[in-house]
């Protein structure tokens, strides 16, 4: 039988009284973490204030106020959403994060988390010498649009596709692009990865595709089951989309052209998949693990296997 955690809140007056109440249901209940937080004080903070519409890095200013009756039934609202039916704070809220940049997020959408984002806040480099020389770019996968948006502000001379075969994304897509009043530089395509994209090519290609494999789908934790299954799975083995990306992105890529993508916990399969590619794995937040880059020119290898 379902447990409802919150049926006994008429003591809790406090900030304070919610948020030690919060951090306890959250870790009595073995919520899962990693959609913007890691830990249940982070989440538990991040939420109320979110809820009592405060700042959300000043929390200790408002430990003591007393919240109205009205306050703590939306905070009891959103904490039963987040415990009781183990909804992602982000949905909750509509909101994530990528750094300082916040994005419009629901349902519709995976919730930002990508490792690309940090590199893209240092415009590429190395592998990128002159941003400004960077005219044309392509997101495929782009979700909610926040990758998109992070390289429009990369590369302020750039042109950008930004590609998802899902119609409902790109309405998400679409909010976000016009919040960031980039609607001038950022194309939003409804296309399975290349198929509506002709001939045209790039200076760089990034994406962050499905790369879960079936037994993790399997096991994903509740939190993760929220999220649309078409931006997670990608076959038995997690490389259906990166097989297809790699195998086409030469002929959209302008000489020297870069690609850049994010694969999960897969590259010892992928490299035995394609053991001729020369991929160069990029450190990102002290791993080489996740993210890998390859030039058009490195790209011929496949055309002659």
């Amino acid at each position: 039988m379902k447990t409802d955690y919150f049926l006994d809140t008429d003591a809790l007056i406090t900030v304070r009284d919610w948020l030690r109440f919060g951090i306890s249901r959250m870790n009595q209940t073995g919520l899962h973490f990693g959609h913007g937080t890691t830990n249940a004080v982070d989440e538990a903070a991040y939420l109320i204030l979110h809820t009592l519409h405060l700042p959300i890095d000043q929390l200790e200013p408002f430990l003591d106020a007393c919240l109205t009756e009205i306050e703590r039934e939306d905070v009891r609202n959103v904490f039963d959403q987040r415990v009781n039916q183990r909804i992602p704070a982000a949905y909750i809220t509509h909101q994530a994060w990528l750094g300082e940049y916040s994005f419009y997020v629901d349902e519709r959408v995976l919730i930002p988390r990508s490792f690309i984002a940090n590199l893209l806040r240092e415009r590429l480099a190395p592998w990128v010498n002159d941003a400004e020389c960077v005219t044309s770019a392509l997101d495929l996968c782009t979700g909610s649009g926040c990758l998109a948006i992070l390289m429009a502000e990369a590369f302020p001379n750039a042109d950008i596709d930004a590609v998802d075969i899902s119609a409902d994304a790109l309405a998400v897509a679409n909010r976000n692009v016009h919040d960031y009043e980039l609607a001038d530089q950022i194309r939003l395509v409804q296309s399975d990865l290349y198929t509506e994209l002709d001939h045209q090519q790039y200076d760089i290609i990034i994406t962050n595709p499905p790369y879960v494999n079936a037994i993790s789908m399997d096991e994903l934790p509740a939190e993760y089951q929220v999220e649309p299954a078409l931006a997670l799975a990608s076959g038995e083995d997690g490389l259906d989309h990166i097989r297809t990306i790699l195998q086409h992105a030469a002929s959209h890529l302008y000489p020297k052209g870069l690609l850049i993508a994010e694969i999960g916990h897969n590259r010892e399969v992928l490299e035995a998949e394609f053991p001729n590619l020369p991929f160069t794995w990029l450190e990102t937040d002290g791993s080489d693990e996740f993210v890998f880059i390859v030039s058009k020119e490195q790209l011929a290898v496949l055309s002659l296997g």
